[in-house]
């Protein structure tokens, strides 16, 4: 069992974490308890938690649908009545069972029911583990842009079971592991020295969440409300979520977060080359490896003017420009960097460039 600590909650991380709840629950004495549940949480993951958890064999069970199209405020007001309906009082509590969705979901409905009720987060998925459930962020996606409404929100604790990433397709695994590359690009050369030889078949889980909770865990105590150095946990992220929206917004089929995130890194590594001094070397060395996992982005698809517009939304914007966290070098982020619009449409270019690339050695 490995245990971190942040500011006002514990991130517990291990097969045995189910001991570590027991006890949480043990220790308070929660009026009602509720556990928020999509239908693959509640296929794959409710019975083990509930067989497992002695307190939790009485708590009442709120279901919502999968998905980012999900996390929206009509979804928040029928978790709002729901938890009016059974009788939920500022004493309750709310188990987020889940992936970043219902983290952000089940975070954002608990802090603002009543002006707050408590919250732990059990997350199911890679992208929940390494990072969406920690950090306190909670919120909404507004008009399909992301997490445009939220506040900040810490759970009570946070409990990693690793074994749940083996309900999880490959598609969502690599989703999630776009999250531990930012982590390492960002913060830790060593850890992406690691990461670079990852292999699929056999991989260290609990080391690698441990490695990426440990990093964004000490970038949030720095800075709890993102005024500075937490912004380099948006690497990747103002062009990757553009991605996201854009393709949420369209009749196009919807990408998972970190396949969007992982043509962001690519983009705005780029970027980092033009405008922050990353080396050429170091440009390819990442290029290559997200085109050994991630299949590139159709960007014929894509109205590039539309993704600049949809990046003017971006809450890290200032005076109008649009900012960016980027990287000098493998380990090293630089936030606060403003890139042109003509830079912005090269980084695009660039990657079409060098995904036909890859397409035609195929």
């Amino acid at each position: 069992m490995k245990t971190i600590v942040s500011d006002t909650y514990n991130v517990y991380i291990g097969k045995d974490v189910f001991n570590q709840i027991n006890d949480y629950l043990a220790s308070n004495n929660y009026s009602k308890i509720f556990i928020l549940v999509d239908e693959n949480t509640m296929q794959f993951c409710l019975t083990e938690l509930i067989a497992r958890v002695e307190k939790l064999k009485k708590a009442e069970i709120i279901e919502t649908e999968s998905g980012e199209e999900n996390k929206t405020i009509d979804i928040c007001i029928q978790m709002w009545k729901a938890l009016t309906e059974l009788k939920a009082d500022r004493k309750s509590l709310i188990v987020n069972l889940g992936g970043g969705v219902l983290s952000d979901l089940g975070g954002f409905a608990a802090s603002t029911f009543k002006r707050g009720m408590d919250y732990i987060n059990i997350p199911t998925t890679l992208l929940a583990q390494v990072d969406a459930s920690i950090g306190g962020k909670t919120g909404l996606d507004l008009d399909n842009f992301k997490n445009q409404v939220g506040l900040f929100s810490n759970p009570k604790a946070v409990f990693i079971y690793p074994p749940y990433l083996n309900t999880l397709s490959k598609k969502q695994i690599l989703s999630g592991f776009a999250e531990v590359i930012k982590h390492a690009l960002i913060a830790d050369e060593n850890y992406w020295n690691q990461i670079k030889n990852f292999k699929p078949a056999n991989p260290d889980w609990e080391g690698i969440i441990y490695s990426s909770v440990v990093i964004k865990n000490n970038i949030v105590l720095k800075d709890p409300h993102e005024k500075n150095i937490r912004k380099s946990l948006n690497f990747g992220h103002t062009i990757g979520h553009a991605i996201e929206t854009f393709f949420l917004e369209s009749e196009l089929q919807p990408l998972l977060h970190g396949e969007a995130v992982a043509a962001g890194i690519f983009c705005e590594a780029f970027l980092s080359y033009k405008k922050a001094g990353l080396e050429h070397t170091q440009l390819d060395e990442i290029c290559d490896f997200l085109l050994k996992f991630y299949k590139p982005v159709n960007f014929n698809q894509v109205i590039p003017q539309r993704l600049i517009e949809i990046m003017e939304q971006d809450k890290k914007n200032e005076n109008g420009q649009i900012m960016f966290t980027l990287i000098s070098k493998t380990g090293n982020a630089v936030v606060n960097n403003k890139c042109s619009t003509e830079l912005i449409s090269e980084s695009f270019n660039f990657y079409q460039m060098r995904a036909a690339m890859v397409a035609s050695d195929l």
